[in-house]
């Protein structure tokens, strides 16, 4: 695992978390922040993913 899967994974979960909260709250603000967060995250541990799958090419 490197280090943008790790830190794609944990904002991804942080995004989440976020979400939930601005659910909870019925703040839309952040609801969406943690949607976008999210995202972001997401996209970050897949292009960690890619770089893997590219290294372990032979």
């Amino acid at each position: 695992m490197n280090r943008d899967q790790v830190k794609g994974r944990i904002a991804e979960a942080k995004g989440r978390l976020k979400a939930m909260v601005g659910r909870i709250m019925g703040n839309r603000s952040t609801r969406m922040q943690g949607t976008v967060e999210q995202v972001v995250g997401k996209t970050q541990a897949s292009f960690g993913d890619a770089k893997e799958q590219f290294r372990k090419r032979p």
